[in-house]
């Protein structure tokens, strides 16, 4: 007969589950000014909520010609905003970076609340087009300054924490408020969406002073952090 040949266990298979849900990670919350950019993470997903499950049905139902269409000016702003990315945070810093990325939030939300189809047409434009500014001057940066602090020996299991916490936990919050607010300014299939996109951008601007207020600056080394991708 053969001899017995169990199944040997597979190597590493622990320690990827462990990256992905960033259990690893977690020592680097006891680092205040990580704890902050991590809570700030997670609340900022919270009002990006509203854009994602909002925007095209608030443009096709305001009667916004191509509105899919006009969508695509905020991803072809992200190629251009990529590109920014590494001489704002040479020129301006990490916290300065991140704080404008959620003024953008700010902004878009107000821009999209104030403009209409017609005569403000081009606010709403505006509004698509800092998408780039919204998502690669926070999250893009927020990227690099959490491999600059987990190092190599906690880069993925960081990665996947942060991941897991805002498109897991703040975008979970954040569409189940959206779909309040959106239910509350409802009637007959219509909505004010004056009012609805006031919330996010009074949610966003709250947290952009809780950050300015509480994140120090650091000088990281994005350059590194970027090479050999």
């Amino acid at each position: 007969t053969l001899p017995r040949t169990p199944p040997l266990p597979q190597r590493g298979q622990g320690s990827r589950l462990r990256q992905f849900l960033g259990v690893d990670a977690l020592v680097l919350l006891r680092e205040s000014n990580f704890l902050v950019f991590f809570l700030a993470s997670i609340l900022i997903c919270i009002p990006l909520a509203f854009y994602y499950q909002n925007a095209n049905q608030f443009l096709t139902e305001i009667q916004v010609a191509n509105a899919t269409g006009k969508q695509t000016i905020g991803q072809m702003s992200e190629v251009v905003f990529m590109l920014l990315v590494p001489v704002f945070l040479k020129t301006f810093g990490m916290k300065t970076t991140l704080l404008l990325g959620m003024l953008a939030w700010v902004c878009r939300y107000v821009l999209f609340a104030f403009g209409n189809a017609h005569e403000l047409a081009f606010l709403l434009i505006l509004g698509i087009a800092l998408h780039g500014a919204c998502y690669d001057f926070f999250f893009v940066s927020g990227q690099i300054y959490t491999d600059s602090k987990a190092g190599a020996r906690h880069k993925s299991a960081a990665q996947g924490l942060i991941t897991l916490a805002t498109y897991g936990v703040g975008m979970l919050v954040g569409f189940s408020v959206a779909g309040l607010i959106d239910d509350r300014y409802s009637l007959h299939g219509a909505h004010d969406w004056h009012s609805i996109w006031l919330y996010p951008a009074a949610f966003a601007a709250v947290v952009f002073v809780l950050f300015a207020g509480t994140f120090r600056n650091e000088t990281i080394a994005y350059a590194n952090q970027t090479s050999g991708d």
